[in-house]
């Protein structure tokens, strides 16, 4: 985890060169906070989607450039083979395999997202981002917590909401939940 977390912030201090913009107009314009972003490109915390996808919306790039380095090329159609999505490891408890990496301009971001189990005294973490989300609940279950309000999901279950609201999730019963997460 931590040499993808230290490529990604990486690949932040690139762009902030490339576009010659300090760190604190890359928050404002982005509408996260100046020690967020900072932390973030310092490669030493773990930098959440919700904050790469605002950075990659704002100055219309694509968010796989950003997380695994690499420019999507197919516009006809991008087949991922099962167990072979791009993946990376934000933390030891989250793990993303996008399943859409090498296709150029798409409307939503589709990734199979591994939550490992926290102890029940660990808070959630939240995000917020502009769009709307889509989860499916692959295997396991999961709480989903959506600006106040806790809900289960159970295998199987899905839930689709505006993801500008603050949410967050953990897996349950002390094991691993793995779903599908559109993020549009």
């Amino acid at each position: 985890m931590d040499e993808q977390i230290k490529q990604i912030a990486e690949r932040l201090h690139g762009l902030r060169d490339a576009l010659e913009l300090s760190s604190e107009d890359i928050a404002r314009s982005c509408d996260i906070s100046a020690e967020e972003y900072r932390l973030a490109e310092s490669g030493n915390h773990d930098i959440s989607i919700s904050m790469l996808q605002k950075i990659a919306r704002k100055y219309d790039i694509a968010l796989d450039a950003l997380m695994f380095g690499e420019e999507p090329k197919m516009s006809s159609y991008f087949l991922t083979r099962a167990g072979t999505g791009t993946s990376i490891e934000r933390t030891k408890a989250y793990k993303y395999q996008s399943l859409a990496a090498g296709f150029i301009n798409r409307s939503a971001d589709p990734f199979i997202v591994t939550v490992e189990p926290k102890a029940d005294s660990e808070p959630l973490h939240f995000n917020s981002h502009s769009g709307q989300e889509f989860n499916l609940v692959i295997e396991g279950r999961m709480l989903v917590s959506i600006d106040g309000k806790n809900l289960i999901l159970n295998e199987g279950d899905s839930l689709f909401f505006n993801s500008k609201l603050p949410h967050g999730m953990k897996a349950l019963d002390g094991k691993t939940v793995r779903f599908l997460a559109v993020i549009m």
